[in-house]
């Protein structure tokens, strides 16, 4: 028991300390029109940056000039990263167009190139590599065109190359290989977002408290059932409210600026917090959970909102991702709850590491508020 309380204290220290950024995840959109042996790469200014000098003035903004200056450099970072191939090997890639588009999460350089190959064949792989040695959570989403076809799938340090000739039965890009691929995506979308995370361990807490005050019997007054029973309608509210704004975003229906969005979620952690100790949201944690669910889907789907509208094979990708967010919370509670519950029975738990995570948890999420309100 001792360790846990220790394992348990070091986490609390880390949070405290933590400067970690709970962003957006660090994506690269590829467009690849086979029927046109065409592709677009678009790849967000703060990426390009950590490749090429974009900002030489150190005014943490990046102009016009500033990146018409650095064209050669950003055109060869991005050629050196993106091969497209036929059976006969490497197709060679000539620029058509260069410039910024704007997605959910700020300014994108676009390059569309057109692809030639040996003999005049389309390509059949694509690969890439952009930031992969420098950031492992990076990826590069895909979005491929044939026909009246298109159809998902992501690049990723485990997946640097994709086929690009599958079919809608079993090749590569097929139906069951965007369900399998997304359903991975959400559980690490969830597991790397610390926001979710966090949201998610103060929503829990309320269910591990124990109260020291006994009923005529002499028992405590909270059974272990009530507790399941409690977290059960947390995670189903969490879950139901962010599966609803996930598919109303990704689908296109509803549209909010993702700087909003994730301010509003940083705040709704430190809401969540404060609730824990004076409940002036009230004391029904599954409605709290629902409320700001709704918000938290917005922050899912951030990562398909720029990729998949109008794709006919959405829904697959939809549930994939929103299965493997589930996926990735249930994991997360099975290991943590049972843990918190056990400590739950000594009383430093709740008088000292409890406090101690909430004001450590408030003060992270206050951090991200200001810090994200500056970029509205």
């Amino acid at each position: 028991m001792m360790r846990a309380i220790q394992l348990l204290t070091m986490l609390v220290m880390m949070l405290l300390a933590s400067t970690a950024l709970a962003h957006k995840a660090s994506d690269s959109f590829i467009y690849v029109d086979l029927d046109a042996s065409e592709v677009r790469i678009d790849i967000a200014l703060r990426d390009l940056a950590l490749l090429v000098p974009l900002d030489s003035n150190n005014d943490q903004k990046v102009t016009g000039q500033e990146l018409r200056t650095q064209r050669p450099a950003t055109t060869q970072a991005i050629e050196n990263s993106v091969t497209l191939a036929s059976a006969q090997g490497a197709c060679d890639l000539r620029g058509q167009a260069w410039g910024l588009s704007a997605h959910s999460d700020g300014p994108y350089l676009a390059t569309q190139y057109r692809v030639d190959c040996a003999n005049g064949e389309s390509p059949e792989q694509i690969k890439y590599t952009l930031l992969f040695d420098r950031d492992s959570l990076h990826r590069g989403l895909v979005e491929i065109t044939s026909g009246d076809t298109r159809s998902l799938t992501v690049l990723s340090p485990e997946q640097q190359v994709v086929e690009l000739t599958g079919n809608a039965t079993g090749g590569a890009i097929g139906l069951w290989g965007t369900f399998a691929t997304f359903l991975r995506e959400g559980v690490i979308h969830l597991l790397i977002g610390l926001d979710h995370m966090l949201f998610l361990l103060v929503l829990v807490l309320p269910a591990t408290l124990i109260s020291y005050r006994q009923d005529s019997q002499g028992t405590n007054n909270r059974s272990l059932k009530s507790r399941l029973l409690q977290l059960t309608g947390i995670v189903t509210a969490f879950t139901v409210a962010h599966s609803i704004t996930l598919a109303l975003s990704a689908l296109g229906i509803v549209q909010l600026p993702i700087a909003w969005v994730e301010t509003v979620i940083a705040l709704s952690i430190a809401m969540a917090a404060l609730n824990v100790v004076w409940p002036f949201l009230g004391r029904k944690t599954w409605k709290l959970a629902f409320v700001f669910g709704l918000v938290h889907g917005f922050g899912f789907a951030s990562v398909l909102g720029d990729l998949t509208g109008g794709i006919s094979n959405l829904a697959i990708a939809l549930a994939g991702f929103n299965l493997g967010v589930e996926f990735g919370q249930l994991g997360l509670l099975l290991i943590g709850f049972p843990l918190l519950y056990a400590l739950a029975h000594v009383r430093v738990y709740q008088r000292v590491l409890v406090p101690l995570a909430l004001v450590g948890v408030g003060t992270i999420s206050l951090m991200w508020v200001v810090e994200r309100a500056g970029s509205i």
